[in-house]
């Protein structure tokens, strides 16, 4: 009885897993707020790989060969997403258009994260052992951004768009840069599923403001032994606009 039972009982997880994937993608993709149920399970291609996914590490779980690593190579080539079944995968992720995003082997997921297009959770070096990213809850990473190594994202952190993290980040922080390196968005607590990538920090003009204000320091000590009148100081704009409204609306 207890063996007849336990098919049943990982088919009603996977079932309620599922649901809330289907939830997922309604509450943080505009698109599908209005969509049906059925055409999000039909339509929306990074549900159609967190259930095969949630298949193949049932399978992987119950010790069933070959077959999870091919139901993943299958997924990879429909999808364009690739989830290794030995990765773990709380509640409530979100992989948004999807194509690009690589889960490793080791990688660890925490409840309601997610996703944008071209994402990788990788390894790096030839090291056995836990090598992948370990991602906590509410963390939201941004298109192309490359998250590298057993490194830590704390809860609640927001990675920028193409950032490339290859250390730990603290919690409620946002992440920006190649190597990615953790600011603050006007001082604010950064939580849940935010897209707003318009009113990120620009440490570059940050870092030249600094010193463009330290030369006109200088300049200005010059002008006064000198008893000359000191240059206009030099502006220094944000390579990108920190001016608009939210995207994150929709």
């Amino acid at each position: 009885m207890r063996e007849g039972g336990l098919p049943f009982q990982t088919f009603a997880r996977v079932a309620r897993e599922v649901r809330r994937d289907v939830h997922a993608a309604r509450d943080r993709d505009p698109a599908a707020r209005d969509a049906r149920t059925s055409e999000i399970l039909l339509a929306w291609p990074g549900i159609h790989a967190l259930l095969a996914y949630r298949a193949a590490h049932a399978l992987q779980e119950a010790g069933v060969p070959i077959l999870p690593r091919l139901l993943a190579l299958i997924t990879r080539s429909l999808t364009g997403i690739e989830i290794h079944p030995s990765a773990r995968i709380g509640r409530g992720l979100f992989i948004d258009h999807g194509s690009g995003v690589v889960i490793g082997e080791t990688a660890d997921i925490g409840d309601n994260v997610t996703l944008y297009q071209g994402v990788t959770l990788g390894g790096t070096g030839f090291a056995t052992g836990k090598r992948h990213p370990t991602v906590q809850d509410n963390v939201t990473i941004g298109s192309g951004a490359k998250l590298l190594g057993p490194i830590t994202i704390g809860h609640g952190a927001k990675i920028g768009a193409n950032s490339v993290v290859i250390t730990d980040v603290p919690p409620n922080s946002t992440v920006v840069g190649n190597p990615g390196h953790p600011v603050r968005v006007d001082g604010r607590r950064v939580e849940g599923p935010d897209a707003d990538w318009i009113h990120l920090p620009d440490p570059i003009a940050e870092a030249l403001q600094a010193l463009s204000s330290r030369i006109g320091t200088l300049e200005r000590m010059v002008a006064e032994l000198s008893d000359s009148e000191p240059n206009a100081p030099a502006e220094v704009r944000p390579l990108r606009p920190v001016r608009g409204t939210n995207p994150a609306g929709g």
